[in-house]
């Protein structure tokens, strides 16, 4: 499958929500650079106040390129988010996400199974009590 992936910003809560599925190759990785630049520019807040939201789960293992790309994206400093919220699925893939998060994990972005956990955790920073 093809990679593909949507954006929908919300400049009133300063949020960025990420749909990424399938596999990505240069050209797919290059226009969802642009198309992030775009999303950045809807923002009205200052820099790394945002809040993104990122739903991986259809996102198929990828090259080791693409890793590597992603890897430097979200290292630079410029875009990074207040809070970073990752949702993902498979056992594999978590393991290519953290390798990509590098030093981020942990800090302001967090790694979650569920969608609702995620969103709660980046709108409040809280992690919920799992009951």
């Amino acid at each position: 499958m093809n990679g593909t992936f949507h954006f929908r910003v919300d400049p009133e809560r300063n949020l960025i929500v990420t749909t990424i599925d399938g596999f990505f190759d240069e050209d797919v990785y290059a226009r969802y650079m642009e198309a992030r630049a775009a999303a950045f520019r809807e923002l009205r807040c200052g820099p790394n106040e945002h809040l993104s939201l990122s739903d991986l789960r259809g996102m198929n293992i990828q090259s080791q390129d693409i890793v590597a790309a992603f890897s430097a994206m979200l290292a630079q400093p410029t875009y990074q988010s207040k809070r970073l919220g990752l949702v993902i699925g498979s056992s594999l893939a978590r393991m290519q996400l953290s390798r990509a998060l590098g030093t981020r994990a942990g800090g302001n972005a967090r790694v979650f199974e569920h969608y609702d956990d995620a969103e709660h955790w980046v709108l409040t920073g809280e992690i919920r009590d799992p009951a």
